[in-house]
């Protein structure tokens, strides 16, 4: 069953200590949203994926460069998506994505920081 959300993105972080760029991989298993990111040395599970056909949303922790629980929500519009990540009291950031082509689909050269 495909969601509409299915794929390898690239993703653009803009935090208040710079741009991070890691990779989202999402897919579905039994219908289920499911998904990994990729950066700064780490694969780490998406949890509590929701997606309404307009937003998605989900939340990660991550131990580098230090440990945060984040809560992304986007709206996806084709192959890009829009909106913000948010860390705990810390300010909200801006998160765009862009959909990689099924050619260019593999994680290879993942998240690097800007």
């Amino acid at each position: 069953m495909s969601t509409g959300i299915e794929g390898v993105w690239d993703l653009t972080i803009v935090t208040p200590i710079g741009r991070v760029r890691p990779v989202v991989e999402l897919h579905t298993l039994d219908g289920v949203p499911a998904g990994t990111a990729h950066g700064a040395g780490e694969s780490l599970p998406l949890k509590d994926i929701s997606f309404d056909g307009h937003t998605l949303a989900w939340k990660q922790s991550i131990t580098r460069p230090m440990h945060l629980d984040l809560v992304f929500t986007v709206t996806v519009d084709g192959d890009t998506m829009t909106g913000s990540s948010k860390a705990g009291r810390l300010p909200s950031s801006k998160v765009t994505g862009r959909r990689r082509s099924h050619d260019a689909a593999g994680v290879a050269g993942t998240a690097e920081p800007a």
